[in-house]
């Protein structure tokens, strides 16, 4: 398949509708950001082979355990491999998803674009509030709340035609089975942190509280100046993520852009906010970012484990380094300041001051 043939229609309008922040702001290309220094190097990412959970040793399972805790402090990303979900959903996943991604934009900004029966507003695309360039994230996505995948049953899927018929299988065995490795490697860093009390997640992250995100990064003509998707943080509690092999993924490690090499037999583990907060800080929800690319188009798909809104987010020890807080008010405060500064601020906003 072409996935580069066709793509003028179904790419969102980003030169028309941010235009002036190009006129404002063309004179300079993308050469800093406010988080770090400009150093930009490319690392693999932590290896783990999760097959030792099953098939290793109890030595073998305990350093698989300790390797993932480590990982969590030490980078705040990860990679698994050996993760249980099969290479056929994964391959299947890439090819439904460049599908959806190809309709025509205005199909796609439909809340029911093909009769996919998701919840309005779960197509977007660009920022909502950019105040310059390094504020626009030159990507589109669905945004797709678990209960969209969970009750898409075998009724509603049977009277969908083939193609929807096909996404909707495909999205709801990827969901199941990635989020069964979420809530896998959620008790492994609960555990090491010594703590046994598990129920937190069990009664809070549940499967209509997560979702899963397909992204697309169209090519950028102005890849210099934006981002594919901004620098930021993310505000869950756990990340897996499925990339192709396009490449832009880029994290911050000791004050430096670390660029991901893609491992097409991997998937992407990062820390949240929450986990960070409920952590006391042991684990690290790292900055990152994706940067465009001029020819090539990439896609992702990403599952975000998270609680309820009316959670209580504490620290699972004392003293905390950040107050309470309901995932809620969180979300709240980052819209919040998105809105009034174009970016995000987050954990910051809850720290104790001593």
């Amino acid at each position: 398949m072409d996935r580069n043939a066709n793509r003028s229609s179904s790419d969102p309008p980003f030169e028309e509708t941010y235009k002036n922040l190009f006129l404002k702001h063309s004179i300079k290309p993308l050469i800093t950001t406010p988080t770090t220094t400009t150093t930009i190097e490319e690392h693999d990412l932590p290896l783990i082979d999760l097959g030792q959970l099953v098939a290793g040793t109890a030595k073998e399972r305990e350093q698989c355990k300790t390797a993932i805790a480590e990982a969590s402090r030490e980078w705040g990303f990860f990679q698994v491999v050996n993760h249980g979900i099969s290479r056929h959903i994964l391959e299947e996943m890439t090819k439904e998803q460049v599908k959806v991604f190809r309709e025509p934009f205005n199909k796609k900004k439909e809340d029911n674009c093909m009769n996919l029966r998701l919840s309005p507003g779960s197509y977007r695309w660009g920022s909502p509030t950019p105040n310059c360039l390094t504020q626009l994230s030159w990507s589109e996505a669905f945004h797709i709340p678990m209960t969209d995948i969970c009750n898409t049953g075998s009724t509603n899927i049977d009277n969908c035609n083939p193609q929807v018929s096909n996404l909707c299988l495909t999205v709801k065995q990827f969901a199941i089975t990635v989020s069964e490795l979420a809530n896998k490697l959620t008790n492994i860093l609960v555990e090491k942190l010594g703590h046994e009390e598990l129920t937190f997640f069990e009664d809070n992250c549940l499967p209509n509280t997560c979702y899963l995100r397909m992204n697309r990064y169209p090519p950028c003509p102005k890849y210099s100046h934006v981002f594919g998707l901004m620098p930021h943080t993310d505000s869950d509690f756990l990340t897996i993520l499925y990339q192709d092999q396009v490449g832009g993924l880029q994290l911050v490690k000791d004050g430096k852009w670390i660029s991901v090499k893609p491992n097409p037999e991997a998937l992407i583990v990062n820390i949240g906010d929450l986990f960070q907060a409920w952590s006391n800080g042991v684990y690290n929800s790292v900055v990152h970012r994706v940067v465009a690319n001029p020819r090539l188009e990439r896609f992702s798909t990403a599952y975000f484990l998270c609680p309820s809104g009316d959670a209580i987010i504490q620290s699972f020890k004392e003293p905390s380094i950040y107050r309470k807080f309901s995932f809620g008010e969180y979300r709240q405060q980052v819209q919040q300041d998105v809105k009034e500064y174009g970016y995000k601020i987050g954990l910051s906003r809850f720290l104790i001051c001593n």
